[in-house]
């Protein structure tokens, strides 16, 4: 079998028919992050989602708070464009023609629509900046401001003023040496780990009076109360890891991002078919691997962690790329698995991983050997992990957010 005859189009239907059963999560994942081709086929791809499967969701590797910004803008018109984009997303994602193009899209679509049939938009990461994680007070400061609004207030573990007394400064959580530094990050302090336990009791109560709740205020307004309370939990716990001093700490702090982002995704597998973009580290099957340094680190991604609870409602396709030139990433070694694949001839396609695999045969061709810090191929050893591979054969040069008209 020759690997051309494994290839196809990058369609829906094509994808589909890889897949036994229509997905509630359809993960695309991408090899390197600030790569508009990347996103351009990603917006591809939603619209015929939407257009043609009736998929009605997309979550992307942004901060889950920011991402009712844009949320509210697709849906209701809150706020202007330029507004949404500088305020709804994080890691640098804003600056992205094709992520403004996808909000533009998102809110032309909806407009006129009844809300059963919107597009949504939501963020799947903890609000984890580079730089370090956040201030878990809008995460906790909301929980607790619904439960006042529509629970039993007689029930409420504490006051307002309780939670802004042990929060104190934000600047205390949020001071970027505490990446490098444990013993700057407050999170193993008496307050972090009486706001835990607050936390925890908060969650409690929200899931306690789960049908109180839906039928005082909106399903809607519930389910972003139980984002604010998975974001306060699992922020807390960051914090906690953050002050370790231990050799496990890096690992600690990928297993919590990670778990964090699959609660978000399967609370986002209730609500509905929906396509999820991110790195392909965080939606993988086989476990991630990172070295920062001399540290090596191994964990399980948000999408292994999906997929072991979701079972066939979980998919995967894995993006891979032949060259990004500007960042010294050039023509692949013809004995790696993207060089073979820089041989067919189209710039574009979807390939069925087990009828690729069959065709390498085995051994599997040579892993390439990643030239820059920013873009992982793909391991020619684990391509029936994945249910798709995206193939795109080179992506060129854009021109600067501020350039672009």
């Amino acid at each position: 079998m020759a690997i051309k005859d494994t290839a196809h189009a990058v369609e829906v239907a094509t994808v589909m028919r890889l897949l036994p059963a229509r997905p509630r999560l359809l993960a695309l994942g991408e090899p390197t992050h600030g790569e508009d081709i990347l996103l351009e086929v990603r917006n591809d791809l939603f619209r015929q989602l939407v257009e043609q499967e009736g998929y009605r969701k997309i979550a992307i590797e942004s901060d889950c708070l920011k991402g009712l910004v844009v949320d509210d803008y697709v849906t209701s018109g809150t706020g202007t464009l330029d507004e949404v984009m500088e305020r709804g997303f994080s890691h640098g994602l804003s600056t992205s023609a094709a992520n403004r193009e996808l909000v533009s899209w998102m809110r032309a679509y909806n407009d006129g629509r009844a809300a059963s049939e919107q597009v949504r938009f939501a963020g799947f990461d903890g609000p984890l900046e580079m730089t370090g994680p956040e201030s878990p007070r809008q995460a906790i400061a909301a929980l607790h401001g619904y439960l006042a609004a529509w629970g039993d207030a007689d029930l409420l573990p504490c006051t307002a003023e309780t939670l802004d007394r042990l929060l104190g400064d934000d600047d205390r959580w949020t001071d970027p040496a505490t990446t490098m530094d444990p013993s700057r990050s407050v999170g193993r302090s008496a307050e972090a780990r009486e706001l835990r336990l607050l936390a925890d009791d908060l969650v409690a109560l929200l899931d306690a009076q789960t049908p109180h709740l839906i039928a005082a205020s909106s399903r809607d307004d519930w389910d972003r109360a139980r984002l604010y309370g998975r974001t306060a939990t699992g922020l807390l716990r960051y914090h906690h890891w953050m002050a370790d001093t231990s050799l496990s700490r890096m690992t600690w702090l990928m297993n919590v991002r990670d778990s964090m982002m699959a609660d978000n995704l399967v609370a986002i597998a209730e609500w509905g078919p929906a396509l999820v973009y991110a790195h392909n580290a965080h939606l993988q099957r086989d476990k991630s691997t990172w070295r920062l340094g001399d540290l090596p680190l191994e964990w399980w991604s948000a999408g292994a962690i999906v997929s072991a609870r979701l079972g066939e409602e979980y998919a995967f396709l894995a993006m891979a790329l032949g060259t990004i030139r500007h960042q010294g990433v050039d023509t692949p070694p013809p004995d790696t698995l993207e060089g073979l694949l820089y041989a067919l001839p189209e710039d574009r396609y979807l390939l069925d991983p087990h009828r690729l695999a069959a065709a390498l045969g085995d051994p599997p061709p040579a892993p390439r050997v990643s030239p820059w810090y920013g873009y992982f191929p793909l391991d020619p050893a684990h391509l029936t992990d994945t249910d798709g591979i995206v193939w795109i054969k080179d992506s060129p040069r854009r021109q600067p957010p501020s350039a672009i008209q």
